[in-house]
């Protein structure tokens, strides 16, 4: 696949975040359309809670029903964001005010040269009360799966806007798509973004820009449907480490010998910020361990508390975060560096507009 870009397409291009988007790739996720690879520790942490939710709600499987690798995906069980800060409950409710008649096109079209499901699933999709009944189905998987994880997952995704909206201003789209996906390269006469293993087909975004959304949970995928602007959604960088562990032969360095490698992997562990909970769950170690460790680092002015409603957070200080950049930034996912993370309740200064949700993967 080749998308043209012209010089206008630089300035027009922009960033989204979708917590309903990451909901639905998390779905897709433990549907088995990808492999889980970093991610299987949280898989394996909510295997449970998804079998729960398989049970209690008929929608699930219906939305599971409608996915494809590759060609069409309902658009309205997955409206695109406005902005850096909508929230879950905003885009649910663009759900539920899709028309029965759009829903019930879209999920033909995204069903078209399949059978049509059987029993609860198949009967739920051709209800009248479609729409309200996958949303409620939508809503009960964000609050199952995603929103106890979602202030560290949104940290991932407002650094990854950072990071991606410097090299795209300053270095352009060759420095943008360097490290994007291995499937996009750059041929710069024409200027031509270029999609390997995508259908044969030509597209030009005209002077719209390109709306770039990072995803802890989802791969590669364009969204080329009208009347929403392209848009291409990627894997989010840092996530590696970030639900599970650090590997058992892993080499010490700098960082565990100066404050010890346990202490030193709760450091890590926090250039995203996460509750005490989180990183007993992430890290493997017991409450009464991980409380210790945050005391000594906080007595040491490497971390802080910060409150979010009723959940308490860690965060690194600028002190921890250069402690742990001087020795390399060990704690980093092995596709680079990762910038410095955005600071509880801000948001990346890039624009962000709707991207569409009828993908290509």
């Amino acid at each position: 696949m080749r998308i043209e870009v012209s010089s206008g397409d630089l300035a027009a291009s922009r960033f989204g975040i979708s917590p309903l988007g990451e909901t639905m790739a998390a779905l897709r996720l433990f549907a088995g359309t990808r492999p889980a690879g970093p991610l299987l520790p949280w898989v394996h942490r909510h295997r449970d809670r998804y079998a729960a939710l398989r049970r209690a709600q008929p929608g699930i499987m219906a939305i599971r029903a409608l996915y494809r690798r590759t060609g069409y995906n309902a658009d309205f069980v997955q409206p695109p964001p406005d902005g850096v800060g909508l929230s879950f409950a905003d885009q649910l409710a663009v759900v539920r005010r899709t028309p029965l008649d759009q829903a019930r096109d879209e999920i033909a079209r995204s069903l078209a040269g399949r059978p049509f499901p059987t029993g609860a699933a198949g009967r739920l999709l051709a209800a009248d009360d479609v729409v309200d009944r996958l949303a409620e189905a939508i809503d009960a998987a964000w609050q199952a799966l995603i929103a106890p994880d979602w202030p560290r997952l949104r940290a991932i995704l407002e650094r990854d806007v950072v990071y991606r909206a410097g090299r795209l201003t300053t270095y352009g789209w060759s420095a943008a798509l360097a490290d994007l996906e291995a499937r996009l390269r750059w041929e710069p006469d024409p200027g031509t973004i270029v999609v390997d293993r995508f259908p044969p087909e030509q597209h030009r975004l005209g002077g719209q820009g390109l709306l770039f959304v990072p995803s802890v949970f989802s791969t590669l995928s364009l969204h080329l449907e009208p009347p929403w602007p392209y848009a291409i959604s990627y894997p989010a960088r840092g996530v590696a480490g970030l639900f599970g562990p650090p590997p058992p032969d892993r080499a010490a360095d700098g960082l565990d010998r100066l404050i010890g490698p346990t202490r030193a992997a709760v450091l890590r562990a926090l250039a995203v910020p996460a509750t005490t909970s989180q990183l007993v769950a992430q890290l493997g170690m017991t409450l009464g361990t991980v409380g210790g460790h945050l005391a000594v680092l906080r007595d040491a002015g490497l971390v802080r508390r910060a409150r979010t409603g009723r959940a308490v957070r860690y965060e690194r200080t600028a002190l921890g975060d250069a402690l742990d950049d001087a020795d390399g930034g060990a704690g980093d996912d092995a596709s680079g560096a990762v910038p410095r993370r955005v600071p509880s309740g801000t948001a990346p200064h890039p624009v962000v507009s709707r991207p569409s949700t009828s993908s290509r993967s």
